[in-house]
């Protein structure tokens, strides 16, 4: 198979980059990719994560509109003709085969350029609800890739849509039990639950978290609870002040290499961000999902119904999130093995472990 020159784009947030990161390592186990170049913005999330890849990264300038008529869209306009610009220049220089967009204000530039140069185009919708760029770029695209098949709805020209998952479950899929709950002074062979807000941590799920440990301090089952680095310290001093006896409880303030340590993990708890709900279900680990509700379109609880209409989560909103709910959902889960082989039965059905090899395959059928 001939080996493809690629330019990915995608900015903004962790949900955008890490698929188009997971994908860029795939086609190089695969031995698929002549050369890639990956298209960002100098201020964005990307162009550390990229570079520290050791990945060839070009950025151009874009902002986002608003969404109210400004006079400040007018200049976001400007901004949005000379980025296309700089990108057909980019894309032009680099000549690739296909041209791929994850999502953010920076990949409907990029895309956009592309079509309009008559090259190859995927764009890839990582959540139920489409975003603003995604949409936009519908419209353009030669392919639209989902991880969720509810977001087919949001998009008009159904025949371009192909199911793909997220690559990021591939990335995932294949790590094993390791024994890792060790690191964390936690005995590897006890059930445990993993309570997990994010990377910046989540304030009420701390809150409830710290509500509900003396009940959990007294059950059989373990619970890792990761803060967030902002919230660690003032965590600490509220859990200090209760005087627990912790022996089944660990407190950090993060996980950097999160997934390594899934397979370990009994339950999960957190929010519902959507590289979250693909490496959960490809490895098939029961969750129960506390969605953001400040995201847009609250698209965080869209992805976690999904998941849990078919048996493999539950939900529970914010706004009913309580230490006495936290604990109880908890432990009608942590209470029954039954439940939780279930659950993980389900989680699986739904989970894509070979989404980067699908998209790889959206890919290599668009050049010619």
């Amino acid at each position: 198979m001939t080996k493809l020159r690629i330019v990915v784009s995608g900015g903004g947030t962790g949900g955008h980059i890490y698929p188009a990161m997971a994908l860029i390592q795939r086609l190089k186990e695969r031995d698929l990719v002549d050369e890639v170049l990956y298209v960002g913005t100098e201020k964005g999330l990307e162009s550390k994560i990229v570079n520290n890849a050791g990945i060839p990264f070009k950025t151009i300038e874009i902002r986002g509109f608003k969404r109210k008529l400004t006079l400040e869209n007018v200049k976001v306009l400007q901004l949005f003709l000379s980025s296309v610009r700089r990108s057909k220049k980019i894309i032009k220089e680099f000549r690739p085969d296909v041209v791929i967009g994850t999502g953010g204000y920076v990949s409907s530039a990029v895309v956009y350029a592309a079509h309009r140069l008559h090259i190859p185009t995927v764009i890839h919708e990582q959540n139920t609800i489409a975003g603003v760029t995604n949409k936009f770029l519908g419209n353009f695209v030669d392919k639209i890739a989902i991880a969720f098949k509810e977001a087919q709805d949001q998009f008009s020209e159904k025949r371009k849509i192909v199911f793909t998952g997220n690559p990021r479950a591939q990335e995932v899929a294949t790590i094993e039990v390791n024994d890792r709950l060790k690191d964390f002074d936690l005995q590897p062979d006890t059930p445990t639950v993993m309570i997990f807000g994010g990377s910046r941590g989540a304030a009420p799920i701390n809150r409830t978290t710290i509500e509900a440990l003396e009940k959990f301090s007294k059950e059989d089952y373990q619970v890792l609870f990761v803060t967030g680095r902002v919230h660690y310290d003032d965590v600490i001093k509220k859990i200090d002040s209760l005087s627990l006896n912790m022996d089944n409880i660990s407190v950090r303030p993060y996980i950097d290499d999160m997934p390594e340590i899934l397979p370990d993990i009994s339950l999960i708890v957190g929010r519902s961000g959507a590289t979250s709900i693909a490496e959960i279900t490809a490895l098939g680990i029961p969750a129960i999902f506390i969605p953001s509700p400040y995201v847009t379109h609250d698209h965080q609880t869209k992805n976690a119904l999904s998941v849990a209409k078919n048996g493999a989560a539950i939900m529970i909103p914010e706004a009913d999130l309580t230490g006495d709910s936290l604990y109880s959902e908890i432990n009608k889960i942590m209470s029954s093995e039954e439940t939780r082989n279930k659950m993980s039965a389900a989680s699986k059905d739904i989970g894509v472990p070979d989404a980067s090899d699908r998209l790889i395959k959206v890919l290599t059928g668009l050049v010619k």
